[in-house]
């Protein structure tokens, strides 16, 4: 699958923008206010007590500023931030050199934490109930166990698909977080903090224009903001206006709902070839090219979450919402 311009997954040109963006305090973080209010005060009262936050878990789909999150707590905590992802993690003994090497009340953040194998994860247990780690040394009859003591920590996992978590490793995170789909106006004020960060001016409007199409995802604002950018140095506008960011994100063939060339397909896929569903899930992989499980995991939950597909017992059905989209009449009425 090619990398998309309104995909919530860090993609490689998304890293230097994404260090130089990243809010350090709960104050600069936009959106998600229910989970900052939480999070203050939990940080807050771990402060008081002189004690390391408790272990917590940030789930949502990607790119709502999870990671982001994640180091923001160590900053408020006036701790050390270390990160490691899920599929990196790959024995028992990366995870024990990681664990050795905190310090009191230092933060692991680890990314993608539902990608963990399990015997790594078993040996996570004790390390975040009892901040100490279960070894062995040796093997076959000589082996023997032995038990290292570890400094408290605060382990921060982040995930796109909690119900893939054990329940034995959610259960042992005291902090649960869900990371929601951003609204309008927040994805508005994340571009203006974007364009001042970088020392460009943009109309209210063209970052709208730009809050409107980014499907609810922060990460996804800010890469199109960078393409608009682009486009207005190129023209020569010292600020950048809504003719031009709507002739750019034309250009990026992202249209007024967030949808790209790939959504395209497949809804016409299904209008053209199938009178809008009922049709299965294998037909509709063979029909557009594209593997099935890339459509259910990729391409189908913003559709569904929009209202432009639904899922049956007989299997998707396009709704009159996609259809008045496209400017067509819905079949049989």
């Amino acid at each position: 699958m090619e990398d998309r311009m309104i995909s919530g997954e860090l993609q490689e040109t998304d890293q230097d923008i994404e260090l130089s963006l990243r809010p350090e305090t709960l104050k600069q973080y936009i959106g998600q206010d229910q989970t900052k209010r939480n999070l203050h005060i939990f940080i807050e009262a771990a402060k008081m007590r002189e004690e390391p936050l408790d272990h917590a878990l940030l789930y949502g789909p990607p790119g709502l500023g999870k990671t982001t999150l994640a180091s923001i707590i160590a900053n408020e905590m006036g701790v050390q931030f270390r990160t490691t992802a899920g599929p990196a993690i790959e024995r028992a003994g990366d995870l024990a050199a990681i664990l050795s090497s905190l310090e009191p009340g230092d933060v692991l953040f680890i990314d993608e934490i539902h990608r963990l194998p399990r015997s790594v994860e078993e040996v996570l247990y004790p390390a975040m109930e009892d901040f100490c780690l279960d070894i062995v040394v040796g093997s076959g009859p000589s082996a023997r166990s032995m038990r290292l003591d570890l400094p408290p920590f605060t382990l921060v996992g982040a995930t796109t698909r909690a119900g893939l978590l054990s329940a034995p490793l959610r259960d042992r995170f005291g902090v649960h977080s869900r990371l929601e789909y951003y609204e309008t106006e927040a994805l508005c004020s994340i571009v203006e903090r974007t364009a001042d960060i970088f020392h460009v001016e943009i109309d209210f409007n063209a970052a709208v224009e730009i809050a409107r199409r980014s499907r609810g995802t922060p990460r996804i604002a800010n890469r199109l903001f960078k393409r608009v950018r682009d486009i207005a140095q190129v023209k020569g506008e010292s600020v950048i206006s809504l003719e031009t960011t709507q002739e750019a994100l034309e250009m990026l063939q992202v249209d007024a709902e967030g949808l790209d060339y790939i959504d395209h397909k497949l809804l016409k896929g299904i209008m053209d070839g199938f009178r809008g569903g009922p049709v299965g899930l294998d037909t509709i992989s063979a029909t557009i090219g594209e593997e099935s499980q890339t459509i259910e995991d990729v391409y189908e939950p913003f559709l569904l979450q929009i209202g432009f597909i639904q899922r049956t017992p007989r299997g998707r059905v396009v709704t009159p919402k996609a259809y008045a989209h496209f400017h067509r009449e819905v079949p049989g009425t």
